[in-house]
């Protein structure tokens, strides 16, 4: 497999930034990876030049689009090397991050520390909308134990909004987790939980920060290029709406009307 050193020729709506790499990983193990999802037309990862060493991602070409949207969607927060990978478009990646983050940030508590990682959350949550980053779980400094919380954050307040609705006080793992927005924080802060040092506290979510999103021009980019996921609305508080979304998706309802069977010959 070729690599793709420069990156006039690649195709950038079907290639695929990988993050999060362990320095075992090369690129003929990333493509045998890849192409169990899609056609993997070249693979390049940078490297230091003095150690030959890569930087910790890579990229990855598909023939077609859609086996990068694919890709996207089943292999991230995959663990390779007790690593999970971080999977997206790389012409998404150059203009969203830091900038894509309009404060739909969601603490999830009372996690189980065994059973629940980030892999869990990234799968239960991106039903609600796209994820803009790894979801965080605070672990222990020494032992890697999770503390029982973490954080996700959306890219619009639209899906945050919809996964507090129908995961707050849900069952995961055999535990009643809590899905709220999470406190903001300022540079002398720790994070988490704890809120701004010194002052009240104050939750993401704000009007302000609705107003700011609803008009963040980066957010076009992601409606177009991402992999757009129904909301799960199964379990939401409000019956009646999880009951009409439920039927628009072809679950639950009426049974439909199924052909007679052929006659016996």
């Amino acid at each position: 497999m070729a690599s793709l050193p420069t990156v006039e020729h690649r195709n950038q709506e079907a290639t695929c930034y990988v993050g999060n790499l362990d320095p075992q990983v090369d690129e003929d193990l990333l493509v045998e990876l890849f192409t169990q999802v899609g056609r993997v037309a070249s693979c390049h990862m940078p490297k230091d030049k003095l150690t030959g060493a890569h930087n910790g991602y890579g990229f990855i070409e598909f023939l077609d689009i859609t086996d990068a949207d694919y890709a996207m969607q089943i292999l991230s927060m995959v663990k390779l090397y007790g690593r999970p990978l971080r999977v997206s478009k790389s012409s998404l990646d150059k203009k969203t991050g830091k900038d894509l983050d309009v404060g739909a940030n969601l603490f999830i508590g009372n996690l189980d520390p065994v059973d629940v990682d980030e892999k869990l959350l990234y799968d239960t949550f991106s039903a609600f909308g796209t994820i803009i980053k790894p979801p965080h779980i605070v672990r222990d400094e020494q032992t890697a134990q999770s503390k029982g919380f973490g954080f996700v954050s959306f890219d619009s307040f639209e899906a945050s909004d919809a996964a507090i609705e129908c995961m707050n006080n849900q069952f995961l793992c055999n535990r009643q987790i809590i899905v709220n927005y999470a406190f903001k924080k300022k540079a002398d802060s720790e994070g988490g939980e704890t809120g701004n040092v010194g002052g009240p506290l104050e939750r993401h979510g704000s009007r302000a920060e609705r107003m700011l999103a609803a008009s963040n021009p980066l957010r076009k980019y992601v409606q177009k290029s991402a992999v757009q996921r129904t909301p799960n609305t199964m379990f939401a508080t409000n019956a009646n709406a999880a009951a009409g979304m439920a039927q628009g998706m072809g679950i639950g309802g009426t049974a439909p009307t199924l052909p007679p069977p052929p006659p016996p010959p």
